[in-house]
């Protein structure tokens, strides 16, 4: 979030200290900053749009505590069970279910770094970067997920994952062994079931 917030502030502040060069510099100045006064508001675009996914992020680890799990399956193709579009996956145990569920990286914003170790020819030294995943959530509703850090003493790169099976699939939240407590604890994550 701190570098966010830092890279928010100085994409906006560099473009308004460029813009005040520029009125006081020759005409030809400005020419020069032209590519970052075309491409200096996307990026103040693209860092506004990670505040929603940080905050959905706090709501998960105030609701789910982090476990560490190994060889997870994952994919990048399209899952048989998820009926929207979607960006990869992750399938994760049931608490209560001998079941997997899949939980998916429903947008692509952040997600390059996720994709270049989940691709199925990934080297392996790639690969293995992911082999051990830190998570935080319910699989029946939402996840966070996070790779360790070099020493493996901390999450890195979070990404928040959703539940995206379909509602013409037939199944309600309690089939996958979710009790009333269970939702009430997916709500307070961010989810809002449409049915129980």
């Amino acid at each position: 979030m701190v570098m966010n917030v830092t890279g928010l502030i100085g994409w906006a502040g560099g473009w308004v200290f460029l813009l005040w060069v520029s009125t006081r510099a020759p005409s030809w100045v400005s020419w020069v900053f032209v590519p970052y006064f075309v491409y200096g508001p996307y990026r103040v675009l693209v860092q506004l749009k990670y505040f929603p996914a940080a905050l959905t992020m706090l709501r998960i680890l105030r609701a789910y505590p982090w476990q560490i799990l190994q060889d997870v399956p994952r994919g990048l193709t399209k899952h048989p069970e998820v009926e929207s579009k979607h960006y990869g996956w992750f399938e994760f145990s049931t608490p209560s279910l001998e079941r997997r569920l899949p939980l998916v990286f429903a947008q692509h914003l952040r997600t390059e770094w996720w994709s270049r170790r989940m691709a199925p020819r990934a080297k392996p030294h790639l690969k293995s970067a992911i082999d051990t995943l830190w998570f935080a959530g319910d699989p029946r509703f939402i996840g966070l997920v996070a790779a360790p850090a070099r020493r493996g003493s901390a999450p890195r790169r979070l990404h928040v994952l959703e539940q995206r099976i379909g509602m013409r699939s037939g199944w309600r939240f309690a089939d996958w062994g979710a009790t009333p407590d269970d939702i009430e604890r997916g709500r307070r994550a961010g989810v809002r079931p449409v049915q129980p």
